[in-house]
Order: C-alpha cells, then sequence, then structure tokens
C-alpha cells in the first residue's frame, strides 16, 4: 500500500466521473469507473463493490483482480460480513477470513489483505467497498487511506440515494426507505420506527403507529407481499433483518397500484406462455396439415424437410415448456443433484453434440484438455450451455462466430460464451436475470424468447455454489462466464 493515496489521480477521475453524471450516464457505469478511479487512487489491486439485499449480497461492480467475481452472491451469514455490519465503518481484514472467498484467486495472484467500507444511507447498511493489496507486509491502512475509502464509499450511497439506475436488485429492501415508506419493528413486533413515505402511503401517522402491532402483514425475511389497503390500492411489502441489529426487522413498502394488478404475475406468465407458444404450435401445425392434405403430390425431399421441421420445432416446443414449468413452480431441472467431481470439457463437448446443427457450425470451441475437474452437477450443464448458445445465437449476426472458452484457476473452473452481437447495456447485465425480462417489450421487440433461459441459468449454476455474470464485449457483443468451484 502506498504512503499516501493519489489524490491527482482521484481528481482526474472524479473530474471524468461528473462528466458521465451530466452526460446522462448512471448506475453501473458510473459505479463501475469509480470502482477503477478509486483502485490507482488508492495503490489498490483490485476493487469491488457488494449490493446488499435482504437475503444476500451480490457482487455488482469490480475492478483489477476482483473483476473475475463479478456476479458473485455473497451470504449475510459470513462472520466477515457480520462483522462489517456492526463493527467500525471502515475496516482492514484478512481475505482468508471471508467463507465466500471474493478475492482469493485472482488472476494468479495472491491478495491477502483488503480494506473495507460500509455505504450507507441513515445508518443502515446498503452495501460495503472492498479495496484489496497483496501480502506485502503488515502495514496498516493509514488515516488517508480510511478517509479516501470512506469518502468514496458515501459517494456510491449518494449515487443509491439519487435512485438513477440503482440499486440493481429489486429485493434491496433497506434501501427502498429513501422513496418508500419504511417500519422498524422490535422483537414483540412493536412499530419503533415510522417514515414520512408510510404516512402517506398508508394515510396512517407515526402517533397512530408508533408502539403498536404493524398496521400491515409482515412478511417472512426476504420475500415479497401483495396487499391490498382499505382504500383499495395496493402495496408491495418486503421484509428484512435490520444490518447491524438484535431481533429488529426492517418493512418497506411502495404503492404498486398504478404499475401492476394483484394477479400481474398470473397474467404475465399466460401472456408470456401464450405469446412464445403461439409460434412453434403454428409451424407444427401447418407442416403437419401440408403432410397430411398433400403427401402424394409432395416429392421424397419435400416430405423429409417437413418431417424434420416438425421435429425441428417440436424439440424448441419441449424446451419452452420444461422453461415455462420450471419458471412457474421453482420446481424442474435446475441443478438440484449433489454436486460432484466433473470433467467440464467433456461435459461441454456433449453439451455442443446436442445443440442444433447451424449452432454447432457457428461454435468456435478453446477448451484445454488439460483442465482440472469442476464441482457441480453435470448433467444441468447442458442446460445451461444451451441457454447461453442460444441467446448468442439469437442476438448476433448469422454470419459471426460464437466463441465457447474454458480455463481454470486455483479455485474454479470457469467458462464463457461470447459472441459479437448487439451486446447487453451495463445496466442491463444484472436485470437479465429476471424472470421475464426483456430489453424490449410489446412491438418493438425484434428477438422472440420468453426471458426465462438466464433467470434459470443463474438458479441452476448457483445451486452449485457457482455463479453466473453478463458483460459487454469490448468491441461489441456480450460475455457469459459461468464459474464453477474446482473438483
Amino acid at each position: 500500500m502506498p504512503e499516501r493515496p493519489d489524490y491527482p489521480a482521484l481528481i482526474a477521475g472524479h473530474t471524468v466521473i461528473i462528466e458521465m453524471i451530466n452526460s446522462g450516464d448512471a448506475a453501473l457505469p458510473v459505479l463501475s469507473h469509480l470502482l477503477r478511479v478509486s483502485q490507482r487512487s488508492l495503490g489498490a489491486a483490485g476493487m469491488a463493490f457488494v449490493e446488499y439485499g435482504p437475503a444476500r449480497g451480490r457482487i455488482i461492480a469490480a475492478s483489477g483482480s476482483a473483476e473475475w467475481a463479478l456476479g458473485r452472491a455473497v451470504p449475510l451469514d459470513d462472520p466477515a460480513t457480520g462483522r462489517l455490519r456492526t463493527g467500525a465503518r471502515v475496516q482492514e481484514m484478512r481475505v482468508d477470513a471471508l467463507s465466500w472467498e471474493l478475492a482469493r484467486q485472482p488472476d494468479g495472484s495472491d491478495l491477502r489483505r483488503m480494506a473495507v467500507a460500509r455505504a450507507e444511507i441513515g445508518g443502515v447498511m446498503i452495501g460495503s467497498l472492498h479495496a484489496f493489496y497483496p501480502d506485502g507486509g503488515e502495514d496498516n491502512c493509514t488515516a488517508e487511506h480510511r478517509a479516501l475509502l470512506t469518502y468514496v464509499a458515501s459517494c456510491v450511497a449518494h449515487m443509491y440515494g439519487d435512485q438513477t439506475g440503482l440499486p440493481i436488485h429489486g429485493d434491496a429492501a433497506v434501501l427502498a426507505a429513501l422513496a418508500d415508506g419504511l417500519a422498524v419493528t422490535d422483537r414483540d413486533g412493536l412499530v419503533r420506527l415510522w417514515n414520512p413515505a408510510a404516512t402517506q402511503i398508508t394515510g396512517r401517522g407515526a402517533d397512530q403507529v408508533l408502539n403498536r402491532p404493524l398496521p400491515i402483514p409482515l412478511p417472512p425475511p426476504g420475500q415479497v407481499l401483495d396487499h391490498r389497503l382499505p382504500d383499495g390500492r395496493w402495496i408491495k411489502i418486503t421484509s428484512g433483518e435490520l444490518p447491524g441489529a438484535i431481533a429488529l426487522r426492517v418493512v418497506t413498502f411502495r404503492d404498486i397500484t398504478d404499475q401492476f394488478r394483484v394477479d400481474q404475475e398470473t397474467d404475465l406468465f399466460v401472456a408470456v406462455t401464450s405469446h412464445e407458444l403461439r409460434t412453434p404450435v403454428t409451424v407444427i401445425k401447418g407442416y403437419a396439415d401440408t403432410l397430411t392434405d398433400h403427401w402424394d403430390s409432395l416429392s421424397e425431399p419435400d416430405r423429409r424437410q417437413a418431417a424434420r421441421v416438425i421435429g425441428q420445432r417440436a424439440g424448441e416446443l419441449a424446451r419452452l415448456v420444461d422453461r415455462l414449468l420450471s419458471a412457474a413452480t421453482d420446481a424442474g431441472p435446475v441443478g438440484g443433484a449433489p454436486p460432484v467431481p466433473f470433467d467440464l470439457v467433456e461435459a461441454l463437448r456433449a453439451a455442443v453434440a446436442d445443440l442444433p446443427a447451424h449452432l454447432r457450425r457457428r461454435l468456435v470451441l478453446a477448451l484445454p484438455a488439460d483442465l482440472p475437474k469442476a464441482l457441480g452437477d453435470r448433467a444441468s450443464l447442458a442446460t445451461v450451455l444451451t441457454e447461453l448458445a442460444t441467446n448468442s445465437d439469437k442476438y448476433s449476426p448469422a454470419d459471426s462466430p460464437v466463441e465457447l472458452r474454458a480455463d481454470a484457476d486455483r479455485r474454479t473452473v470457469a467458462f464463457r460464451v461470447s459472441d459479437r452481437g448487439v451486446g447487453i447495456r451495463p445496466e442491463h447485465v444484472e436485470r437479465a436475470f429476471e424472470r421475464f425480462w426483456q430489453g424490449e417489450s410489446g412491438d418493438r421487440r425484434r428477438y422472440p424468447g420468453a426471458g426465462l433461459g438466464l433467470y434459470l441459468v443463474r438458479r441452476i449454476v448457483e445451486r452449485q455454489n457457482g455463479w453466473v455474470s453478463l458483460r459487454p464485449r469490448p468491441g461489441g457483443g456480450t460475455v457469459a462466464e459461468v464459474r464453477l468451484p474446482r473438483g
């Protein structure tokens, strides 16, 4: 760690950030640039920012040697996380104190120490900013470094306060207090805090609510509940444990009357299902009717072609039904088998063999023969690769290659599917994993799909203690990366 932060680098970097904000940039692009600026200023080898929700955190931005961990889920029950949530605003700790191993294996170098600062709003932690350093001795973080790290964490919190694209995840319940109703209840379920937005939403003042039972239903921690108020309006309620407190619950709620109906999810599922099933069913019926009504007048090649199309569309239909049912019931083939060591390269090659012929022809493989084994569910890997490769096929020109590469570090085995297609906007790299989410909607949609593939991929991979992330590819296109523990 340098003796003093590089303040000229910080000032120059902040100038660029202000220009980005003034030009309309927000959320992840600005946050990612801020991490890169902070890394240079602090002399760190890598930076990461973790956004916390009521159930867990997730790394939403990273730079330098920590960039590989982008998209990694962070457990709230980790001792080091608990220490950060309850201790000093800025702390130093050994990286090996983390059970989730954020930066233990970045780019072949050892990062041994980290300085961490809480990002807070109103005393509530919304995220944590991590600066990583190699084991260069026992030099402690200087007061200037602590001050700078605190300042950067406050800048991030300010970005959340503006609510311009942050939070990334909709379940960041503690953050919703900014514009949403906020209540805090004690171990007896009595209200101890009631903010002005709560009064505006419910029509109940603090004098009517404090030291009394919560006047709205309380969902289990980490879950969401839609509730109808006596005046007919609907609110969405989220609850979670209050960071740094014992037996306190934070409850946030917002008015969703103008945005959703109570049966929104059902309506959305029915709409998506009917839209996505219509095309393959229509094609199958059309070719089947042609064979039935014109069998004698068709040539043998025409009959075979019709049969091939029916088979292809039937396969697409079966896969779509599986995805819809899995997403609707939270069940199905989503990597639920106990993890075991398996040959990732062999599994990837087998999965490639089952892809449609036109997609196999587009694939460019870079799969080393000496890759160590991965720990996970081999059978589910075909689903993961199929979804990622199909996305690349759908969103990139037909004459461009789709690359499949694999490698490993000391703790993970990874593979990446890369294309040269339309790319993904930085602010969409996390939203793309939401169920039914589409970058385009309605009649503007240029690409078919139910918005379920990446949602299922993340579920499959995370059940195997791995993680998946998306990022824009330099020069255009998208990179999807999956990391699994080494076997």
